[in-house]
């Protein structure tokens, strides 16, 4: 094997993704992923309806896999802060508009928008133990 191998280095002058936000740079405070926990009222239905969004790779809630990190909610309009288990996620753009659409579904959200975050990273440490369960029982095993 040759050590003289030079690896292709990053063009300086590159210019961004054109379908990559990189404007979320703020790192969420608090306890992430978020599950709703202790939600209450119209919060506590928004999370519900969050619960019913799935990975559309495997069976699991957006909320089990730990995605969501929280959610805000004044007036009937939700933000959502959430992160994807890698930035070029290719289902990126289905997850947003369904999580919207599964906000917005809730009587009393009048509009919801998403806020892509990713400080914390994800880890598999975010998924839930009913999470872990909805992915054994879909083929993946975990180390605890």
């Amino acid at each position: 094997m040759s050590n003289s191998y030079d690896r292709p280095r990053a063009d300086p002058n590159a210019s961004p993704c054109s379908h990559t936000s990189y404007d979320t740079k703020e790192q969420i405070e608090g306890d992430v992923p978020a599950t709703g926990e202790d939600a209450t009222g119209l919060e506590r239905e928004v999370w519900s309806a969050l619960y019913e969004v799935e990975d559309p790779e495997m069976p699991i809630s957006i909320v089990d896999l730990g995605l969501i990190y929280g959610i805000d909610l004044e007036d009937g309009e939700v933000t959502i802060d959430m992160t994807l288990t890698y930035s070029g996620c290719p289902a990126r753009e289905i997850i947003l508009e369904e999580v919207e659409e599964a906000a917005e579904s809730v009587d009393g959200v009048d509009d919801a928008g998403v806020r892509l975050v990713w400080s914390p990273d994800w880890s598999i440490d975010f998924v839930t133990e009913q999470g872990k369960e909805a992915l054994r029982e879909f083929g993946l095993s975990f180390d605890d």
